[in-house]
């Protein structure tokens, strides 16, 4: 199985490249929100639990993530691989998702780190913004989100580095060329 963690900051382009990893290579796709919002919609105990949570303002905690993951995951069991759109977002995350996939008979196989500068992140933000329409994508919260992921889910990055399974795309350039780079990884590790 090729299970891809696929990280950067915001507007770095993950949703993009995703999608083209998922044609390209047959892959499934697990985003954690989806996966949230569909056992709370179908009112399965994972969901109910999880309601708890959100309905109290607090975080799903990870294990019952990581459950919620494994019940997806059991269900793509002839699946060629899974990026993973999401999670881990910390250490403690990782290591779980790691256990999970271990008891499966599997492991991340690659964490594809999609660079991108600073002014560049805003200006796809803020870009995307005026097309989308998304209220997130304003400067004030754009600079807070790029806050929280420089403080709380980069160190995640020395994780996969200790582990051999990380890989740094420059995430400038053309959809395309960022697409080359990223086939070109995963070449290189297959």
């Amino acid at each position: 199985m090729l299970n891809i963690v696929i990280f950067g900051a915001p507007g770095s382009g993950k949703g993009t490249q995703s999608e083209r990893l998922i044609k390209e290579f047959g892959l499934d796709h697990i985003s954690t929100g989806d996966v949230l919002r569909k056992e709370i919609k179908e009112g399965s105990e994972l969901g109910r639990v999880a309601s708890e949570y959100i309905n109290k303002g607090q975080l799903v905690p990870d294990e019952l993530i990581v459950d919620m993951l494994a019940k997806v995951l059991d269900e793509k069991e002839n699946a060629k691989g899974v990026i993973f759109d999401g999670f881990p977002r910390t250490i403690p995350q990782a290591v779980a998702l790691k256990k999970m996939l271990n008891e499966r008979g599997t492991d991340v196989s690659v964490m594809l780190n999609l660079h991108v500068e600073e002014d560049e992140l805003i200006h796809r933000l803020l870009e995307r913004g005026k097309v989308s329409g998304r209220s997130d994508d304003n400067l004030e919260t754009i600079k807070s989100r790029l806050e929280v992921y420089h403080k709380q889910t980069a160190p995640l990055a020395d994780f996969y580095i200790q582990e051999g399974k990380h890989v740094s795309i420059v995430g400038n350039g053309t959809i395309d060329d960022i697409f080359d780079k990223i086939k070109k990884a995963l070449e290189d590790i297959k």
